[in-house]
């Protein structure tokens, strides 16, 4: 079957051609911009259960979306990613973030006072450090976002932050 055949096969069965787009989580990971259904669904079947990462940093870790480092002494040199895990589910959470960042610069010239802090962030990256290099860091932060949004069960909002300890 060709692709769009198997879609409108599954259509038909009454299946959703994503596989997991009826899920609570998928839905909520689906929120998050940057992140799509594929993406969501991918991500959850590569994940399995989040609770056996500690923190989105070591979800990010594993999937491949942190830098690799060449520290010596007091220099500290962080180098590309590290890509390793899950190729397809990185090479979708970069495209998404590409799409994120591009979306939020047409956000930015048209109407300014609707960007949320999660694109302001990332406008700011990429003036300060180029487009690609941003998208990667964009990526990265979408999975820390994924991970909390996934893990406290709440739904995902680009202007939220954590209550910082005293």
């Amino acid at each position: 079957l060709t692709t769009g055949s198997k879609k409108a096969f599954l259509t038909a069965c009454g299946e959703s051609p994503y596989g997991h787009a009826d899920d609570d989580i998928v839905h909520k990971l689906d929120e998050v911009s940057g992140i799509g259904l594929l993406t969501a669904s991918a991500l959850k079947t590569a994940v399995g259960k989040p609770e056996r990462f500690a923190s989105g940093r070591h979800l990010s870790a594993w999937l491949g979306m942190t830098p690799n480092e060449y520290s010596s002494g007091e220099r500290r040199r962080l180098g590309c990613i590290s890509c390793k895990g899950n190729t397809y589910v990185r090479t979708l959470l970069i495209h998404g973030a590409r799409a994120a960042l591009l979306a939020a610069k047409r956000c930015q010239t048209r109407t300014p006072e609707r960007l949320t802090q999660l694109q302001r962030w990332a406008l700011q990256t990429a003036e300060r450090i180029g487009h690609n290099k941003a998208a990667v860091a964009l990526a990265n932060k979408l999975v820390r976002i994924c991970w909390a949004v996934w893990c406290h069960e709440r739904r995902f909002s680009g202007d939220w932050q954590s209550a910082r300890p005293a």
